[in-house]
């Protein structure tokens, strides 16, 4: 989805990032249309330590006792040998086979250059260079890079419940372009396999990648997002004004199209708008709420009375920039208090300013409507892979740092809540953008709708990459 969906500090509506279900940049041409906005959270620096500088002496002799075999050395000696092997060491970095980067015809040169020649003695670096040369070599992406990583780096490895994370996986497996394909047939046979079959599979056939910057910076900022549940009619009346529409007649003639006030205003957006209506919500806010996440649920009452479930996807938008209206009330000192909740006392407080409130925010999300019946029911939205989202196991990343349909390890402390678990990459927004960047996928409804409100903290990332 591209909707304009995770709020910053708490349902906040600030620097608004992306929300999540909609066809991405990038993605399968069947995929839905990348989701608007979500709030756009700033990258948090990580605290990082200065190394130790090096001994200004060139002429201590120097025991090594914890390498066998290694004699005193002049220092002088070891650092022109250590240079001499760091010259093997600082090759550049590529791709594996798996990646659509690789030069694999490399690979071979490039680990014996790695690997020192057999002596009766080795530099300290040279030992060093061996040890690290067990693992490949990092993968460069777009906007990441990937640092191959042993399995015990991985907080909380053994203590996740990976069963609950195969349903997500078995969802990317649809799509043959996943990066993970070749192995789907396995991870068929392993649904409902015991949590270690499935570890054990998961360490023979992939390797660990902590996900840094191009810069380096392996700290990242984690938000979260939801599919809300509103009330809704198929026609006006009374305590339902607030109209949801379908992509209006001309949409892509123009581009952008009208912004949010000009379809208020302007007689051709009007009439391009006629008959699109798909429902009514209670109020405007609900139905900003609806378009910042970029898919809702919504119970309609019918022309004869009944209510029925259905689910308001995703379509389109007016191609107009996403401005959080959070943002401007702060910016005018006339709230302190961007969360949803404050808004809405501010609207409460300030009737008559409500669409110039609104107006500030000149994108327009339209909607599909689509059937809850039967299984439907249980799956969440589509995200920009063009699969379900699968509640607390889906998260919308930047596809330039990770690539759709990948397994992601991810791993987040903060005041609400404690993250270590198998995710899938399944969607994006046009503001997740970031090499360690995700919004996590919390669910439908009230509960769910309070985490995606308050979730803005720290996050590492470590892609499962197949060898």
């Amino acid at each position: 989805m591209n909707a304009d969906h995770s709020l910053v500090g708490g349902n906040t509506l600030v620097s608004v990032g992306s929300g999540s279900f909609g066809s991405s940049a990038g993605g399968d041409e069947t995929s839905p249309p990348v989701r608007p906005e979500n709030m756009v959270h700033h990258t948090m620096k990580p605290k990082m330590a200065n190394a130790n500088k090096a001994s200004n002496s060139n002429a201590i002799m120097i025991r090594l006792p914890w390498l066998p075999g290694i004699r005193l050395f002049n220092l002088s000696c070891v650092l022109i040998v250590g240079s001499l092997s760091a010259c093997g060491w600082l090759t550049p970095a590529h791709t594996p086979s798996h990646s659509p980067t690789n030069n694999s015809s490399n690979t071979a040169a490039h680990a014996t250059a790695r690997a020192p020649a057999p002596t009766a003695e080795v530099t300290a670096e040279q030992a060093l260079s061996t040890n690290s040369s067990r693992l490949p070599p990092p993968i460069i992406q777009a906007k990441s890079r990937w640092l191959p990583a042993p399995w015990s780096d991985l907080p909380g490895w053994p203590q996740d419940t990976l069963q609950e994370a195969w349903g997500a996986w078995m969802q990317s497996c649809q799509r043959t372009t996943t990066a993970t394909a070749s192995l789907c047939a396995q991870v068929q046979r392993l649904n409902g396999a015991d949590q270690l079959a499935q570890k054990q599979w998961l360490e023979q056939h992939f390797q660990p990648y902590s996900v840094e910057t191009l810069q380096g910076q392996a700290e990242g900022l984690l938000t979260s997002y939801y599919e809300p549940v509103f009330n809704a009619s198929r026609h006006v009346r009374p305590g339902f004004s607030a109209p949801i529409y379908a992509p209006p007649h001309g949409l892509s003639q123009r581009k952008p199209w009208f912004t949010r006030e000009e379809m208020e205003s302007n007689p051709q957006a009007r009439n391009a708008l006629k008959g699109k209506e798909l429902v009514y919500l209670a109020d405007p806010v609900e139905a900003m709420v609806l378009q910042i996440q970029g898919s809702g649920r919504v119970r309609v009452m019918e022309a004869n009375g009944q209510v029925r479930m259905v689910r308001l996807a995703f379509a389109s938008t007016n191609d107009q920039p996403y401005k959080s209206i959070g943002s401007w009330l702060l910016e005018q000192g006339l709230t302190r208090d961007a969360t949803w909740p404050g808004i809405k006392a501010w609207i409460a407080k300030n009737p008559q300013r409500l669409n110039e409130l609104l107006w500030k925010n000149p994108r327009m999300v339209f909607f599909k409507e689509e059937s809850l019946a039967g299984s439907a029911a249980a799956l969440g939205p589509k995200g920009a892979q063009g699969v379900p989202l699968t509640a607390g196991r889906s998260i919308a990343v930047d596809p330039g740092s990770i690539p759709y349909g990948t397994p992601v390890w991810l791993v987040s402390k903060g005041p609400q809540i404690e993250l270590q678990k198998l995710v899938m990459a399944q969607d994006t927004g046009s503001a997740i953008v970031g090499a360690v960047r995700a919004d996590y996928y919390a669910g439908s409804g009230p509960e769910a709708g309070e985490l995606a409100g308050r979730l803005k903290q720290p996050l590492r990332l470590w892609v499962l990459w197949p060898k």
